[in-house]
């Protein structure tokens, strides 16, 4: 039977997809079902039929997989936040080490490596140190809200729908951040409402209010508010700057950053501090770390620090080893790594990052690392010290295919690779294993309730 668009069946899930859903085989042809787990009976219909694969949906859910759960949040199932609510966090830890393990075996032909159970996350809700939530001028309804609300437009800021740019939901609470952001986003809310300024159209790129990014720091209990808008009003916002400080002890920064981009990011030509510091300080382990509004800081706090410390005990550090760590970002790798090592090296391209590193080093009384500034294929040729351990930790893409022959040409005794993505993961160890035997893989979640996942991979490199 042919499968075609908008035809119906009945079938049990039998596997998840790295993507986060659900896989069933109909005539041998994979069908991904969003919102469906392993177990579950459900009638679908196929939403989009390709060559290799079609998409579907679940139209009625026959019998629930034994490991379903009753999903807390109100949102599951709309939210792009966070897909996994309705799957048991054991279960979600031995998915992500299936993916780490199927991507090793089937894009890096990588077969005889050891990859360890996931780490848990110390906390599965309330994880996220940094949230960014939407302003848009047309609210996105849920079924059941359609039902009671009129459909013109109406302001909402909050949460994307999956796979979407312009259909935004009015969060009113996510439950991934701690519950103090929940009340700021409600405050924000209710000073925009009663503003007169319009929020941001997502479609007609016109109007004020654009995001808000909310920033905690775990180890001070101590927030940032950082408010993105189209055009430069302190006067708009500064009322709002100073009702969140008197309001929320807690709260130490208040921000404005300023973008007339049609780009969704909300990092700003500008910025101004409206109230409060600059900047939020977090600690990993025994170090601190200074986050300004636009700074990359992992957004899982406890979660980071187990990754760190695999990356460290993987390094095999023994105090007299130069490391070179590519990507370093605002240094935490090479701060973390500077109290056991001789000399770090850190190889990055955004000058903002470099000074943020530098900046790190300085407040923790750092003096072996040194920081490398610009395109990493230009600058890793020019350095000619070669490193005793190599510290890789790429962006999602993973690294360029000239960066991989410029690590082969360095010939580090051992190499620490720290990924986002398991598919980029197994595609540059493949590229690197002629020379370098994988040795083993740790997953690590930083991201309850979501499918994605960190690894870190120890590699050595092979006898002659």
């Amino acid at each position: 039977m042919k499968i075609k668009k908008g035809q119906c069946a009945e079938v049990e899930i039998s596997d998840i997809a790295f993507g986060g859903k659900g896989l069933v085989r109909l005539n041998g042809l994979a069908v991904f079902v969003d919102q469906a787990l392993p177990g579950d009976q459900v009638l679908i219909r196929i939403t989009r039929k390709k060559k290799n694969h079609a998409e579907a949906r679940v139209l009625e859910l026959l019998k629930a997989s034994p490991h379903r759960i009753h999903p807390p949040c109100v949102y599951s199932g709309f939210c792009g936040g966070c897909k996994w609510q309705f799957l048991e966090y054991a279960v979600q830890l031995e998915y992500k080490r299936q993916h780490v393990r199927e991507s090793l075996q089937h894009i890096g032909q990588i077969k005889d490596v050891t990859v360890h159970p996931t780490f848990p996350s110390p906390l599965t809700f309330g994880y996220r140190n940094k949230m960014e939530f939407t302003c848009t001028d047309q609210r996105w309804l849920t079924p059941a809200e359609m039902q009671h609300f009129k459909t013109e437009k109406e302001f909402g800021i909050g949460l994307h729908v999956p796979g979407t740019f312009f259909k935004v939901f009015d969060t009113k609470r996510c439950l991934l951040q701690p519950d103090l952001g929940n009340h700021l986003l409600d405050d924000v809310r209710q000073y925009i409402t009663s503003s007169g300024l319009p929020a941001y159209g997502l479609r007609s790129h016109e109007g004020f209010w654009r995001f808000l990014m909310l920033r905690h720091s775990v180890a001070h209990n101590r927030w940032m508010v950082n408010i993105v808008t189209a055009a430069d009003d302190p006067q708009a916002l500064q009322p709002l700057a100073n009702a969140l400080m008197q309001k929320f002890p807690e709260v130490s920064a208040v921000i404005q950053n300023v973008t007339s981009r049609k780009a969704g990011v909300t990092t700003g030509e500008f910025e101004r501090t409206l109230a409060g510091a600059s900047t939020l300080t977090d600690n990993i382990g025994a170090f601190a770390f200074e986050i300004s509004a636009n700074s990359f800081f992992q957004t899982n706090t406890p979660g980071a620090a187990k990754l760190y410390d695999t990356v460290k005990r993987y390094a095999q550090l023994r105090g007299s080893e130069t490391i070179m760590d590519l990507y370093s970002g605002t240094g935490t790798i090479p701060i973390l790594l500077s109290e056991a090592a001789r000399a770090v090296i850190g190889l990055e391209v955004v000058p903002g990052a470099v000074a943020d590193a530098e900046r790190n080093c300085r407040i923790n009384q750092v003096k072996n690392c040194h920081f490398v500034p610009g395109d990493i294929r230009k600058t890793l040729p020019a350095i000619t010290q070669r490193p005793d351990v190599l510290v890789i930790d790429p962006p999602r893409a993973g690294m360029h295919k000239d960066v991989v022959k410029q690590v082969l040409a360095l010939l580090p005794e051992r190499i620490v690779y720290v990924s986002c993505n398991p598919s980029t993961l197994a595609r540059d160890l493949n590229l690197l294993q002629e020379t370098y035997q994988t040795q083993e893989v740790q997953p690590v979640d930083l991201f309850p309730h979501a499918y994605h996942i960190e690894s870190v991979a120890k590699l050595v490199k092979k006898m002659a």
